[in-house]
């Protein structure tokens, strides 16, 4: 295993859409990423009609088929039957760290999480002036932005990972339609980076984006869903690998 010199090998990646990718798929999909990497990192978008039972097929496909450590954020399909939290919970029950909000540490690598929420990038972000309505869509994307700073404040002194489902730049959207870039991701989730610095962020929901972008800090973004790593990558497994390098006794110790 990588881990015993120090190296973790962290594999991400996104929007599986358990029931629309046929089982089979999802099943190779999830045996290839379980033998690349030492922690697998799912960013979102888990299921397809956000139904608990997509949640129950999906828990028994990864338990059996994977064997690291498996971390994930629930993404905007996830939430689409009003089932979040009982999906949530069927997927923790099943050993997978789903992260709204929290840190977690794995084999010596901090790794912080939320779902994150749209409103679009730079000047072109919303504001919260005017109706109420709007007031609170802007809300929504300030209140993801403050967990994803909490869960980094509680990870002082590790390597740390942030785990998305939006994009916090515009960089990995683009590709996308211009007309939905304000819908894939909002520059608000980019403002914790700034202050607690991670050494990657990886990100799905943008089916058409781009693989790769950077911070204004320079931080790599890694939009990693799960039909772009194909299209982009056709001749790899489908999942974007990255090391962390960690002293050997966290990186061998017991999680």
């Amino acid at each position: 295993m990588s881990e015993q010199n120090g190296t973790v090998r962290v594999g991400a990646l996104g929007d599986l859409h358990y029931t629309r990718t046929p089982e089979s798929s999802v099943r190779e999909v999830l045996a290839q990423a379980g033998r690349e990497c030492d922690v697998l990192v799912l960013c979102g978008d888990l299921t397809d009609h956000g139904l608990v039972e997509e949640a129950r097929d999906l828990a028994r496909e990864i338990h059996s088929t994977v064997n690291v450590p498996v971390i994930a954020v629930l993404g905007n399909h996830d939430f689409e039957g009003g089932k979040q939290e009982e999906i949530k919970k069927v997927l923790c029950d099943s050993g997978i760290r789903v992260l709204d909000g929290e840190a977690v540490e794995v084999k010596g690598v901090g790794f912080a999480g939320v779902k994150g929420f749209c409103g679009g990038f730079g000047r072109g972000a919303l504001g919260p002036w005017g109706e109420t309505i709007i007031k609170e869509f802007v809300r929504e994307a300030v209140d993801e932005a403050l967990k994803l700073e909490a869960a980094l404040a509680r990870l002082r002194g590790k390597p740390r990972i942030a785990v998305l489902h939006y994009s916090p730049i515009q960089a990995t959207v683009e590709g996308e339609p211009v007309e939905i870039f304000p819908f894939l991701g909002s520059s608000r989730l980019e403002e914790p980076l700034s202050r607690y610095p991670v050494l990657a962020v990886f990100h799905g929901h943008a089916h058409r984006g781009q693989p790769e972008g950077k911070t204004a800090q320079g931080i790599p973004v890694y939009n990693v869903s799960l039909s772009l790593l194909r299209h982009a990558y056709p001749d790899r497994p489908p999942v974007r690998i990255f090391e962390v390098e960690v002293p050997v006794e966290e990186a061998v110790a017991r999680v």
